[in-house]
């Protein structure tokens, strides 16, 4: 496969199936590493996701709503929920649909509800999109997610394409307008956000783990959302950015251990220490000759 692709010259449509299939390496492997990306084609390197954590999204940005009322990135964030940021276009001819299908199917399996517990934005890297189109897209999700009055939790956007270009770099999402085509080039992420408007993670692919999703939603939240079971996995576990998910941390998983030992140990001596006085008392007693006849 990677021989091929090297001895093909991409044009036309063919660089539009090179485009599509390093997407989706892209969206699959995470950010590339330095060495991979020098070896890439040029038009590979120009599309792609570098992680900005904690980061603060430029939430001043005004966009219009899938009902063309001015909006700012801002009015989507309330301090209360953490929100699911995705970039795409609703002409897509696939990527884009494979994503979003997957990303809802996926939201589905979980117990909460979209704009109850959480929220999410999807903001379109096409600037000639319009609010109608997005209006389709997002019946078109609403649909599939299947559950009723959820329409104010999900929300699609348009903008110009400076606002686009600045959030998209805000978060280190790379992509490209391809004029052969008329389509762009980018990677399947979904960005997971705090309630205040930071980058708390990335979620690569077409596919999501629930638990992961769950995870992710539950730290971005800082305990706002999430049982006490899903606090503890999250004390226990670290995100794998190579795996793509959750999984056991030793240190963490130490530190509970020295954590539980301590408290075990420490119940212990609070038992000894109640029981101490008495059983001295009583041997006091069977020993002081003032109390025989």
């Amino acid at each position: 496969m990677k021989k091929r692709l090297r001895q093909s010259a991409p044009t036309g449509k063919g660089v539009l199936g090179l485009f599509w299939l390093g997407a989706v390496v892209l969206a699959a492997a995470g950010p590339l590493s330095a060495a991979r990306k020098e070896a890439a084609p040029k038009e590979l390197r120009e599309v792609g996701v570098t992680e900005h954590l904690n980061t603060e999204l430029p939430l001043s940005l005004t966009f219009r709503d899938s009902q063309g009322q001015r909006v700012t990135l801002g009015d989507f964030f309330d301090k209360e929920h953490p929100v699911i940021l995705t970039l795409n276009y609703s002409s897509c001819p696939m990527l884009c649909s494979l994503q979003l299908t997957g990303l809802f199917d996926d939201l589905k399996k979980l117990k909460w509800n979209l704009g109850n517990q959480y929220r999410m934005i999807t903001v379109s890297i096409d600037p000639k999109e319009t609010p109608e189109r997005a209006l389709l897209a997002k019946r078109r999700y609403l649909r599939q997610y299947g559950r009723s009055g959820v329409a104010s939790g999900y929300e699609c956007l348009t903008g110009s394409n400076a606002d686009i270009k600045q959030l998209a770099d805000t978060v280190g999402f790379r992509y490209r307008y391809v004029p052969e085509t008329g389509e762009y080039a980018h990677a399947a992420v979904t960005i997971i956000c705090t309630p205040d408007g930071r980058v708390s993670r990335y979620l690569y692919g077409v596919e999501y783990d629930p638990q992961t999703l769950r995870l992710a939603l539950t730290e971005a939240s800082e305990g706002r959302i999430g049982s006490t079971v899903d606090q503890l996995l999250l004390f226990c576990f670290h995100y794998d950015a190579a795996a793509g998910k959750y999984g056991p941390s030793a240190l963490k998983l130490m530190r509970l251990g020295g954590i539980l030992t301590v408290f075990v140990i420490g119940g212990i001596l609070l038992v000894y220490w109640r029981r101490e006085p008495k059983v001295r008392g009583k041997a006091e007693r069977m020993t002081d000759p003032s109390e025989e006849t």
